[in-house]
């Protein structure tokens, strides 16, 4: 759940962040719109706006193996816990013209963005 949050207000600050000069922006409408919830846990929804604004985003509930503890951190065994699972992306188009598009994964491992734009790992 930790993670469907940052990935929610990840992208609303996204959409926030773009460009703000062009009154446009302010005037977006939404042109199409679909959500899906359903009582396991897994849900999709998918946006566009009149300004070239797309988002999409899915996820499920997935069950993980994580070490289990005791209060001195020695491994005593496994417990299996819910983990929110999402894939989706968003994107936008730059004061420039230049449209922005980032994809992601969000699990167990994290937040995974990708992207031309974002800037690469060295390699070894």
């Amino acid at each position: 759940m930790k993670v469907f949050v940052a990935v929610l207000v990840l992208s609303v600050a996204l959409v926030h962040a773009a460009p703000q000069g062009r009154t446009a922006d302010f005037d977006a409408t939404i042109v199409s719109q679909t959500s899906d919830i359903q009582p396991d846990g897994s849900f999709q929804y998918a946006f566009e706006t009149g300004n070239g604004i797309k988002v999409e985003d899915q996820g499920t509930i997935k069950e993980v193996r994580v070490p289990k503890t005791d209060e001195t951190g020695r491994t005593i065994g496994e417990d299996v816990v819910p983990v929110a699972v999402q894939t989706g992306s968003f994107q936008y188009t730059a004061p420039d013209g230049q449209i922005y598009t980032l994809r992601y994964i969000a699990d167990e491992n994290g937040f995974q963005p990708q992207a031309d734009h974002l800037p690469a790992a060295p390699t070894a």
